[in-house]
């Protein structure tokens, strides 16, 4: 019980620092979940967007019209198949993605700093919080920066 209630507060806290500066934006945690996946993934198709959020398709169309409309993130026809829709973030989307993605590396940092094992077991952890069927998924998609 007492580690289901530190994961929703480390939740919390987690997102509280870009839920701060989406703010002063008009955003929230839909367009920065964008924004972090697209700058991951340049290039990414809508269809993968949509089966790692796991959200419906009229809920991204939504968030994702916005950043687009502001400047955020563009799309591209697919080279093989112009049926595609394929996406990457503009210069100002990258900057702005790493401005939300400083205070939560940060505070991992911190974070792992304070544990004795130097934070593997912490990750481990988290990992293993991941449904089992979608480990291997999830692995691929965290590979270090590009």
């Amino acid at each position: 019980m007492k580690l289901v209630e530190l994961l929703f507060f480390a939740y919390r806290d987690f997102v509280s620092d870009p839920d701060e500066i989406l703010r002063d934006f008009g955003f929230g945690r839909a367009h920065h979940r964008i924004l972090h996946f697209v700058g991951r993934n340049p290039g990414i198709r809508v269809a993968e967007l949509l089966d790692i959020l796991r959200i419906t398709k009229q809920s991204l169309g939504r968030v994702l019209r916005e950043l687009i409309e502001k400047g955020y993130v563009y799309q591209e026809e697919g080279k093989e198949d112009r049926r595609q829709r394929l996406l990457y973030l503009t210069e100002k989307g990258n900057k702005l993605r790493l401005e939300l993605l400083a205070p939560q590396i940060e505070r991992i940092r911190r974070a792992m700093s304070a544990v004795d094992d130097g934070g593997s077991g912490g990750e481990k952890l988290l990992f293993h919080l991941i449904d089992p069927e979608d480990r291997d998924h999830v692995a691929h998609l965290i590979r270090p920066e590009r």
